[in-house]
């Protein structure tokens, strides 16, 4: 009906054919019309709409069916075209999307499909507008709404999934491991470094301790024979010396005693004396072999004219021990002399 008087609403097209030929598309507003010569033949609205695009089977590039559909976003851009360029523009862009789509999933494989969905939906957008451009009506986007493998094959996929959980897992708690490994031997690494360190010096301070007493060892035995020299020189040295060697004769057979149960001893161990004469004679031999440092002070000061060398005999004579101490002592305990 054609009052005369329309008013055209916001976003709205209506295409006017004046005898049955187009003559205009009227804008948004108020607007006249000559009753029985111009009529309103096609209302568009300019809005994007969004069309719900039905389930479909596809056959993917490896084979395997699939239940696909999706949501299509489209928008009238030319009215004149939409009307006159084909009969019913959102039926045509509907079946045109499900052809794309089914066209290129079976380009792809069913894994590279779920990995590649946005790939997928720009393909089919361009597909849809390079085919829609004379119908006035423009493609947005495309958004596939449900992808439904065969109950085999998501058997199968769930199994896959949890197969690659799985794995994950056992890296996860390898690397763990390993971590852990690497992180005991560092420390036990550390800890010998450490404990090669504290010994080295120890035995650094260990070395330098030993060194102190044998130096103090070393000086209190020179002072010990320091002194016992001095008391040689002295009056009754010879008793004290005597003394000296029948303790250290008794603490050496005690030693003895004690260090195991096979003992090899002298023949006449008890006779203590006559041990005590063989070391005195022992003593005296070497005593008057070795020249006392008062002498040699004194034969310094003589000239080599007063000097006389002693005779081959009594040079074998003082190199022997007094013939007492030698019939004192036992045929087997003889001391042995080398010339």
């Amino acid at each position: 009906m054609n009052p005369g008087v329309v008013i055209v609403p916001q976003q709205m097209a209506w295409v006017v054919e004046r005898f049955g030929r187009f003559d205009r598309v009227l804008e948004p507003g108020l607007r006249f019309l000559m009753p029985f010569v111009h009529r309103v033949r096609y209302v568009f609205s300019l809005k994007e709409e969004a069309i719900s695009v039905p389930s479909q089977t596809a056959i993917t590039r490896d084979n395997v069916s699939i239940q696909i559909d999706g949501v299509l976003y489209v928008k009238v851009t030319d009215a004149v075209k939409a009307s006159y360029g084909v009969e019913d523009p959102h039926f045509a862009v509907t079946q045109l999307a499900q052809t794309t789509m089914r066209s290129e999933i079976g380009k792809l494989s069913l894994d590279s499909m779920f990995v590649e969905r946005d790939i997928l939906n720009i393909s089919i957008v361009e597909a849809i507008n390079a085919a829609a451009a004379d119908w006035g009506i423009s493609c947005m986007r495309y958004e596939i709404r449900d992808i439904t493998p065969p109950r085999a094959v998501r058997a199968a996929m769930e199994m896959q999934a949890e197969a690659e959980r799985r794995r994950r897992a056992l890296i996860l708690d390898s690397e763990g491991e390993k971590e852990a490994e690497v992180n005991i031997a560092e420390g036990k690494k550390l800890a010998r470094v450490l404990a090669s360190e504290a010994a080295m010096q120890e035995r650094i301070n260990n070395g330098k301790g030993d060194a102190v007493a044998l130096e103090a060892h070393a000086s209190a035995s020179a002072a010990a024979t320091r002194m016992m020299a001095a008391a040689l020189q002295t009056s009754g040295g010879d008793a004290a010396i005597s003394m000296r060697l029948a303790e250290q004769y008794v603490a050496a057979f005690k030693a003895i005693a004690q260090t195991g149960n096979t003992i090899v001893v002298p023949a006449n161990a008890g006779d203590v004396g006559s041990m005590i004469a063989q070391a005195m004679g022992i003593y005296n031999a070497a005593s008057k072999r070795a020249p006392k440092a008062a002498d040699v002070a004194d034969e310094e000061v003589l000239t080599s004219s007063t000097y006389e060398s002693p005779s081959p005999d009594e040079a074998d004579t003082a190199a022997v021990p007094p013939l007492d101490d030698l019939q004192a002592a036992p045929s087997s305990e003889l001391p042995q002399t080398s010339r």
